[in-house]
């Protein structure tokens, strides 16, 4: 038996609150209710453009939360300050683009190679293990490693709108991704194509001493596929979560994705 982390992103919390710019619903409700319905971590992502997550809520959740806090951002050098100041359980790098709704990919860590340097060193020197945010290949494994993280979080998005178009009403709606609009063998083919990247992945980083984590668009529909991948022994999940919640409520949607994700 191997163990599974569930990291809870409340991130949507701010987002429903931000839309109103009120305090309602209030996100230590939210991480309160988290830590009593079987979380094993909390995650947070401080975006650049402040969008959902505030620096107040940052500092609140660090001082009140009894989970470890995994804190995303971006390698910018002010947010990287905060983060300092913050020292949360761990850092994870992640790209940003202020044009996006959500993380499209994952860090270039080739393109970027010397500001996620600075940036590992920098949080190291304040005792705080780093993950990094990328995508599922063996060479951006290898060069997560070669920077000196800890640990990598393997970007589950494409897999996810394959997964979708494949098995979902996504396709029929506003919001279909047009680059998928395929016949359903193809899209199976990109399906196993996509798992099949994933795992060897996620052994490599394993085979070469990094911890591994999976993230971006799991839900209770698709997270069986990463449950069979042995070597990832955290999943950090949020939007499915607290879109959920809307119908059975916070505490019953955590719960159940905690006895999905329990191997």
């Amino acid at each position: 038996m191997s163990s599974m982390k569930l990291g809870v992103n409340i991130d949507h919390i701010a987002v429903l609150r931000e839309a109103r710019k009120v305090n309602d619903p209030d996100i230590l409700n939210a991480l309160f209710v988290a830590c009593q319905s079987g979380a094993d971590q909390i995650t947070i992502h401080l975006r650049e453009d402040r969008r959902h997550i505030q620096d107040a809520d940052a500092y609140s959740i660090m001082k009140h939360s009894a989970l470890p806090v995994n804190l995303e951002c971006s390698i910018n050098k002010n947010i990287l300050e905060i983060v300092t100041d913050l020292k949360p359980h761990r850092a994870t790098l992640v790209p940003e683009k202020r044009e996006e709704v959500t993380t499209e990919g994952g860090l270039d860590v080739f393109g970027y190679e010397d500001e996620i340097a600075y940036a590992i060193e920098l949080l190291h020197d304040y005792i705080i293990p780093v993950s990094l945010f990328i995508d599922p290949t063996i060479e951006a494994v290898e060069k997560s490693k070669a920077l000196g993280a800890e640990m990598v979080e393997l970007h589950t998005g494409s897999f996810a709108n394959i997964f979708a178009m494949l098995n979902s009403s996504l396709k029929y709606s506003n919001h279909s991704v047009k680059e998928l609009e395929l016949p359903r063998y193809e899209l199976s083919i990109r399906l196993e194509k996509s798992i099949s990247a994933i795992t060897e992945a996620a052994k490599h980083a394993k085979k070469i001493g990094l911890e591994v984590a999976a993230g971006h668009g799991l839900n209770y529909h698709n997270v069986h596929e990463m449950m069979k991948i042995t070597e990832i022994t955290e999943l950090n999940i949020g939007q499915s979560i607290i879109a959920k919640s809307v119908f059975s409520g916070l505490a019953e949607a955590v719960r159940e994705m905690k006895r999905l994700t329990t191997r």
